[in-house]
């Protein structure tokens, strides 16, 4: 093997546009290279020919001999450090600054171009178009499309690419991956869920994209929000604002809105009154594109929601019945998952407001058509939170009886 000869899996690497650990890992026999373009690539750089790959002979091979190492004129990824290092030796010759021009330049290149397989641009449109929801398919149904897109992204993360376009890459990653982890919180698989939101987070953080970064944290702590952790969330909802900064943003207004709801259910109701003071300015100076209804913006309807949640907890029922009313009449008949949730905020301000038997009945209503891919996930805990907060000496009433034997099933 070329390792055994002294060859270390850096300078295989470098000379097959494979990082030095992604070598290590093919010389062990614990990853495999088996696109036919990664094969051509390899096999032509380390010059083996085609015949012992089972390819036809490569256009390098021929009848004339190889030069001699020495006379090696630096073509050769493997040798062109040695060749650079010798020019610089003697000064900045001619010879120097030539070599020196040539390596700039192909960075430049690497930097400025922007060429990507067409199938990239595909992927990035799909993206897109699953940020606009359900539209009333199940969420597995929805989630197996998903999943099936984003793993056409990773074999353009195994080949290099210029800067730009792996950028592009890594920003559909972290959409894509953010988006199954919002499914799967949704579906009530909340370990999961963390998983793809923190390889989300690595995506963008290597795309660069500050705000798809805060996004991401600031759609994870809905996690511990709705599994009863709202502290852990505040701390997450916090991360994102810092991250996103004081701009009209989707991602700074997302994120505050989703402090509010943290902090309501921290029983800190100073700083949620704050985040929703500072999720409305924000709302109020967005874009028309930062105000889309998708899963990556910050849409009214999803403003609303927010915000009925928050006011619910913090018990201002008034104030809740209106951002419910609101996101109700901007939300899709579609919205099935969305619509259920609001109206299970608008049964526990009515169980605020002293009606526990009206309100026990209104999610009862709502839960009994529901599919039960519907049924599980994020309305069960809702639904729960709400039988949870009833007095025991109310648990003997019919209405609660009807909706804790519902929940049950």
């Amino acid at each position: 093997m070329a390792y055994e000869q002294g060859i270390s899996y850096y300078r295989i690497g470098e000379a097959c546009g494979m990082k030095p650990e992604r070598v290590s890992k093919v010389a062990r026999g614990e990853a495999a290279v088996i696109t036919l373009d990664a094969i051509e690539r390899i096999g032509d750089a380390l010059r083996i020919p085609g015949a012992f790959l089972g390819l036809a002979a490569r256009p390098w091979e021929d009848s004339s001999p190889r030069p001699h190492p020495e006379s090696d004129d630096g073509d050769d990824p493997m040798n062109r450090r040695q060749v650079l290092r010798g020019a610089l030796a003697a000064g900045l010759t001619t010879t120097a600054l030539t070599a020196l021009t040539q390596t700039r330049q192909s960075l430049d290149l690497a930097l400025t171009s922007d060429t990507a397989p067409a199938e990239l641009s595909d992927l990035e449109a799909a993206a897109e178009a699953y940020g606009y929801g359900y539209h009333g398919q199940p969420p597995t149904r929805f989630l197996a499309d998903l999943v099936n897109d984003f793993t056409e992204l990773r074999s353009h993360l195994d080949i290099p690419q210029p800067v730009a376009a792996r950028i592009r890459v890594c920003r559909t990653a972290g959409q894509m991956a953010g988006m199954i982890a919002i499914v799967l919180h949704d579906l009530g698989t909340r370990a999961e869920a963390r998983k793809w939101f923190a390889t989300a987070a690595k995506a963008a953080q290597e795309s660069g994209d500050h705000q798809l970064h805060a996004w991401v944290l600031a759609r994870e702590a809905m996690v511990p929000i709705n599994y009863g952790a709202p502290q852990a969330a505040a701390l997450l909802a916090e991360r994102a604002r810092q991250i996103a900064g004081d701009r009209p943003t989707a991602a700074a207004t997302l994120a505050a809105a989703v402090a509010a709801r943290a902090y309501a259910l921290s029983h800190q109701p100073e700083q949620a009154r704050e985040a929703i003071t500072q999720a409305d300015t924000l709302m109020k100076r967005l874009d028309a594109g930062a105000r889309a209804d998708t899963w990556l913006t910050h849409g009214e309807q999803k403003h609303h929601v927010h915000l009925s949640h928050a006011l619910t907890a913090l018990g201002d029922t008034r104030r809740a019945g209106e951002s419910q009313k609101r996101a109700l009449e901007l939300s899709a008949p579609t919205s099935t998952m969305t619509r259920s949730l609001l109206t299970i905020d608008a049964a526990t301000c009515i169980h605020h407001d002293g009606d526990t038997e009206e309100a026990c009945r209104r999610v009862t209503t709502v839960l009994t058509p529901l599919p039960e891919a519907f049924r599980n996930g994020l309305v069960h805990q809702r639904a729960m939170g709400l039988l949870r907060s009833i007095p025991a000496p109310s648990h003997g009433e019919r209405a609660v009886r009807e909706l804790r034997e519902i929940l049950a099933s």
